[in-house]
């Protein structure tokens, strides 16, 4: 298949999830990261995932391929609980043992 038709068919599977870190009472929360999946994952595993792919483990997690950083500046703290993922219309927050529906 060409490049093209490669990148469309790929852009079909997967869908993009939205990872928010929450700042705080009276703070605003802020979308940090775009992570594109396949559509074909779980709800569980889009979440790990996105939590596992923004948090700095060898190297800063904003500089991963995977990662679409959308924070303007030199960097940004790893997810952690109180934050957010967005996945298509639903919000799920980070709690210390798993995951809540927003």
């Amino acid at each position: 298949m060409s490049k093209k038709l490669d990148a469309l068919m790929k852009t079909m599977n997967d869908c993009t999830v939205t990872v928010i870190h929450n700042n705080g009472p009276g703070g605003p929360n802020n979308a940090v990261a775009f992570i594109n999946m396949p559509k074909d994952l779980s709800t569980t595993a889009k979440l790990e995932r996105a939590f596992m792919l923004t948090n700095s483990i060898d190297s800063a997690w904003y500089k991963s391929p995977e990662i679409t950083k959308l924070f303007e500046g030199p960097g940004c703290r790893s997810s952690m609980v109180g934050d957010m993922v967005l996945i298509e219309n639903e919000k799920f927050k980070v709690e210390k043992n798993g995951w809540s529906k927003v």
